[in-house]
């Protein structure tokens, strides 16, 4: 399974090449202890890590260091003896198990930090491995530079990671190493501020995380409610739709004319005459309103003349005119609503009223249905 990338990392420079140093916070501490004690000695450590490779990137990880026990100098020249490169060993493998050794670092202001041939030398015979790193960093200016070892040369990269994690095993080799030769106060104080950035940075992931889970639940809550209330109006509108065509069904059964015995009135029995109910089988000549009330539309003669004999007025309606303008006027006829049986569909309506199913769209218009399908046993439909 390929090593995962650190979440909890520090950008320094410019990192634009293919191969990512990654360098572990106490590790990098450990470099700057060294810095504060050489003064115009040279100090140097043995670099632990991995390198991963991921499609075109090497990651290469250094998760520990190991004091050299001595870097001598030559005029300008370094010299690192066999038996300092064994004493690293076993103490690599005491402390950090089968961890590879993948380079070197070097600190001090005395001498040039440059890389020439005489540290090309030593790279070459200690960390011959591909990607293999050397750290350089100036122990007055706190300058520092990384090389990764790629195609028989030392390659400069311009920028690295510092990322925070759980490191047991350099932590317990920095305690050990603070027992063989002490510690300065700069030291507890510097170490110790590490350990709080470390719990802060601990303390924002959880809370983010916290967060993250807390906006996706209220995200998710906020949205089934608005599928709730989205159903619910369409649900409403639906059942006032289907309530306004009811009520406008019972309305119309309540406008149907009714005479004085409670029984509808035949057209053909009798019209209304300027407000008056005139039977239809009284004689023509005694239709006269009495006293001077002119039937609607009558042009009145010039002067007192009044109509001779029993003459109908020129502008009296026919009966059977008037019947047909009332009940226009009144809506609907009874012959023009359907009521809705069992088995009914609006398809089936209009094939049984009209023979097909061409007034399907009609009806539905007509009385306000926007599925043809809901409709009910004993609900009044308006035909067309």
């Amino acid at each position: 399974m390929a090593r995962q990338l650190p979440k909890n990392v520090r950008q320094i420079g410019n990192v634009s090449d293919s191969s990512k140093i990654y360098i572990e916070d106490y590790v990098d501490t450990f470099f700057n202890q060294l810095c504060e004690k050489a003064n115009e000695e040279m100090l140097g450590a043995f670099l632990i890590g991995e390198i991963v490779q991921e499609e075109e990137n090497d990651y290469i990880y250094v998760c520990g260091a190991i004091k050299m026990q001595s870097l001598s100098v030559k005029g300008k020249d370094f010299i690192v003896e066999e038996n300092v490169w064994k004493d690293a060993c076993e103490t690599c493998k005491e402390y950090f198990g089968d961890a590879e050794i993948l380079g070197w670092f070097i600190t001090g202001g005395e001498h040039s930090l440059e890389v020439n041939h005489n540290i090309h030398k030593i790279h070459q015979k200690y960390f011959p491995r591909e990607k293999s790193v050397f750290v350089t960093k100036n122990s007055r200016d706190r300058e520092e530079k990384f090389y990764v070892y790629k195609y028989r040369d030392m390659m400069e990269c311009k920028g690295h990671f510092i990322y925070y994690e759980r490191n047991v095993e350099m932590q317990n080799y920095m305690i050990s190493c603070r027992k063989k030769t002490g510690m300065t106060p700069s030291e507890i104080i510097e170490d110790r501020a590490a350990k709080n950035f470390r719990s802060i940075i601990q303390d924002k992931l959880e809370k983010n995380e916290q967060k993250s889970h807390s906006r996706l639940v209220y995200a998710m809550s906020t949205f089934l409610v608005l599928v709730v209330l989205v159903i619910g109006v369409t649900m409403i509108n639906n059942y006032d739709k289907m309530q306004d065509v009811q009520d406008s069904m019972n309305q119309i059964g309540k406008d149907e004319p009714k005479d004085n015995d409670g029984e509808g009135i035949d057209a053909e029995d009798s019209v209304v005459v300027s407000g008056q109910v005139v039977d239809s089988e009284q004689p023509e000549g005694d239709t006269q309103p009495e006293g001077d009330v002119q039937p609607e539309g009558d042009i009145q003669p010039e002067g007192d003349a009044q109509p001779e004999g029993d003459a109908q007025p020129e502008d009296v309606a026919n009966p059977e005119d008037v019947t047909q303008q009332e009940a226009e006027s009144s809506g609907v006829q009874m012959e023009e609503v359907y009521i809705v049986e069992k088995g009914d569909t609006i398809a089936s309506i209009s094939r049984k009223i009209y023979g097909d199913i061409s007034h399907i769209d009609a009806i539905c218009e007509l009385n306000g249905l926007e599925d043809g399908n809901l409709i009910m046993i004993g609900q009044k439909l308006l035909l067309p």
